[in-house]
């Protein structure tokens, strides 16, 4: 041993030696904790991410230290390179740490014992003369053989992959992701990762490839470009792209003639993965064509099926439920009503304040007193919560309604074997994406009623797609859009200038006059940009909580137009998480700092976990030793180890996209120039119409003029609307 301090604290970078013990390791992530003892006797930590590791192997580690508050120095390796042990002591030690079952402590000093340093020679070259131990019959012979093959096999696909520029963690994917064929599925298809792996994106595969031999030309690498370039695309928020357009895309990108990617496309088209939109010169990504296309012939089809019979006289319908509720409707509610009640499928919209609950609760009244079987539904898990306090129904997320299959990869409830239900309600519709909608349309049982609400002049989907949109333009679907702001709701500044945005009026500031002006909505004017991110943090973490005795971390949530930044989501959660949440156990992973009792958010649909994109968190328990936290959702708690933290971000302040689908009883809203390319009115009603008891925007007028008279200039390129106009 004999080493003191400066060895053991150096500024080193790279540990090699023998695994001594195996703290821990995860068999979903392969992230594992490691003591390894060094060739000079020095014992340390390393933690890092390898398929299978065994006590008693090699290791070279490459990464940093860092000291960890709880279990001291450690080695972050971002490379594991394991090898067979060498001494006698690391070859018993590998033997008896469990690799093959039934071998222990004793059997693995049997075989030194029989065969010393040869033991490994032995087994990979002459295996039947472990016959000749005494206890090794031919079951645990087999089962010896077995196990050293599937380790012998794990290690060269480690080599391989390494040798090409593949980091450990990786690897460790791949092998979980291809098994014994990693190499050769590698080898023939580098591109096929950016497909089958998350966060795997072209670049990285493409360098994989490079380092592979694949000729910057060569057919295989364009034609993952170009589905590349759709990919990007969608993410934008498009189903499909002009051809032309996408084609020089396509060639900045790679670097190649144009006529290399023309044949990338027109053979993309010739094997289906890629799919000509009809009667326009569009390319599509085969699942959303799909998806758009299959959409439409099925909305169409319920909305010409025969409706419920309810009354002969909808009249009479609207008196009685005035009669049951006590309430008076409105002349565009009974419009809408009697839509309602003479078609199967019915779009309800409207902004905030026009009666659209009321309306809803009025339908569906009437269906229940038929003895209907009423499911409701809504894209997030906080929209739902919101429909169940509006409706009394038990509504569920769309995802947890159709119920995902783990075995299969997709939803269990599907067209042949659709939802149970009579009358289907979808709120909060206008963030549903064209994929999700047409899953849950074909899901429907065929004599469905059907009741898509949502507000049209929000912001649209995360996910590609302008499903709401396309419905109303295309004129083909029943459309009950009420505007009329009912005199209670007037009363609130935040419907009066959530309306004002939306026919292009800047907002009253709010907290000027008399008692009835404004009192729910402020707008504080700032030009400074440190100066609003100032008062953000202020009103968040002293004003608002004392004035309205509201908790900073589950009532109030800082909307702003982007994610970088200044004023932009990561900075602002960095500066919150320092008032809000400076002390408790904590993990720092790539840079970023995760602490119990932080405001977190889902980014991905997981359908392992059940946790679905927009879901917002606390966590609730750090364990620094295992490198995991669990997060408490609203009805669950939920596990993430260290390769699982990019699911999730940090959301005391969110992107008003991310907001959709939400309320918060407190929204505060940082607006500036900075934030110029995304100043759009829909952008800023949303944020508007997220708030339930106070919203506050901070900024500088210019920015609020700007987002005001700012349509979205940059519309999605989506053919629903051609399909459903196209539809016979």
């Amino acid at each position: 041993m004999g080493h003191g301090p400066k060895e053991m604290f150096s500024d080193i970078e790279r540990v090699c030696g023998t695994v001594e013990r195996v703290t821990f390791q995860s068999p979903e992530s392969g992230f594992c904790v490691l003591r390894v003892r060094t060739k000079q006797g020095t014992l340390m930590t390393v933690v890092g991410t390898a398929p299978e590791i065994n006590e008693g192997v090699m290791v070279d580690a490459t990464g940093q230290w860092v000291q960890d508050s709880k279990f001291g120095r450690q080695l972050k390796a971002d490379q594991l390179l394991i090898s067979q042990p060498a001494s006698i002591d690391g070859m018993e030690r590998y033997l008896a740490s469990g690799l093959v079952p039934g071998i222990g402590p004793a059997f693995a000093e049997r075989l030194i014992n029989a065969f010393g340093t040869d033991v490994f020679e032995v087994i990979e070259n002459e295996p039947e003369r472990l016959l000749e131990v005494d206890g090794i019959g031919r079951g645990r012979y087999q089962k010896i053989l077995a196990a050293w093959s599937e380790q012998k096999t794990v290690r060269d696909i480690m080599v391989f992959l390494q040798g090409h520029g593949i980091s450990t963690g990786l690897a460790a994917r791949i092998y979980k992701e291809y098994g014994n064929e990693s190499v050769e599925r590698v080898s023939r298809d580098p591109y096929a990762l950016a497909r089958d792996l998350r966060g795997v994106g072209f670049i990285m595969a493409d360098r994989i490839a490079r380092n592979l031999g694949f000729a910057q030309d060569s057919a295989d690498r364009v034609a993952a470009g170009v589905e590349h370039v759709l990919q990007e695309i969608s993410r934008e928020g498009h189903t499909s792209y002009a051809r032309n357009d996408l084609q020089k895309r396509a060639v900045e990108l790679l670097e190649v003639g144009p006529e290399a990617v023309r044949q990338a496309v027109d053979t993309g088209l010739a094997q289906g993965r890629l799919v000509q939109v009809e009667k326009v010169d569009q390319v599509a990504l085969l699942v959303h064509h799909r998806a758009e296309k299959e959409l439409a012939r099925d909305l169409l089809r319920l909305a010409n099926a025969m409706a419920f019979k309810v009354t002969a006289d909808p009249d009479q319908a609207v008196a009685w439920v005035e009669g049951e509720t006590g309430l008076v409707l409105a002349q565009g509610q009974k419009r809408a009503l009697h839509l309602a009640l003479a078609h199967r499928l019915v779009v309800i919209t409207g902004g905030p304040g026009v009666g659209k609950t009321t309306l809803l609760n009025s339908i569906l009244k009437i269906h229940l007193a038929k003895n209907r079987k009423v499911v409701a539904c809504a894209p997030t898990g906080r929209a739902a919560r919101r429909l169940s306090e509006t409706t009394g129904l038990q509504a569920r997320t769309i995802h947890r309604l159709l119920d995902f299959n783990p075995g299969t990869g997709g939803f269990r409830h599907h067209r042949e074997n659709p939802l149970k239900g009579d009358v289907f309600v979808v709120d909060e519709f206008s963030m549903v994406d064209a994929k999700l909608a047409w899953q849950l349309v074909r899901a429907l049982p065929e004599n469905a009623s059907v009741l898509l609400v949502g507000d049209v002049d929000q912001l649209p989907s995360v996910g590609p797609g302008r499903v709401l949109g396309d419905i109303i333009d295309s004129g083909r679907l029943p459309v009950a859009r009420l505007d009329e702001v009912f005199r209670q709701a007037a009363r609130s500044a935040i419907v009066t200038n959530a309306h004002r945005i939306n026919a292009g009026q800047a907002p009253l500031p709010g907290g000027r006059g008399s008692a009835a002006d404004l009192e729910d909505f402020y707008f504080i004017e700032k030009d400074d940009p440190d100066a609003i991110a100032d008062l953000v943090i202020d009103l968040v973490a002293e004003r608002l909580p004392a004035r309205l005795d509201v908790d900073p971390i589950e009532d109030i949530q800082v909307l702003t137009p982007m994610k970088r930044g200044e004023l932009g989501a990561v900075n602002l959660n960095l500066r919150l998480q320092k008032v809000l949440n400076p002390h408790g156990t904590s993990i720092v992973r790539q840079g970023v700092c995760w602490r119990e009792g932080d405001k977190v958010m889902q980014t991905i649909n997981n359908y392992d976990k059940d946790v679905f994109n927009g879901d917002i968190g606390v966590v609730e328990k750090v364990d620094a030793a295992q490198e995991e936290l669990l997060v408490r959702f609203d009805r669950q708690s939920v596990a993430y180890d260290l390769t699982e933290l990019d699911e999730l971000m940090h959301s005391f302040a969110i992107s008003i996209h991310k907001s959709q689908g939400s309320e918060f009883p407190v929204v505060v809203m940082p607006l500036h120039t900075q934030h110029y390319m995304l100043l759009q009115r829909n952008l800023l009603y949303t944020g508007v119409t997220r708030g339930r008891r106070l919203v506050v925007l901070v900024g500088s007028r210019r920015a609020v003029q700007l987002a005001v008279r700012q349509t979205d200039s940059r519309l999605r390129v989506t053919m629903l609307k051609n399909f459903l106009t196209w539809e016979n």
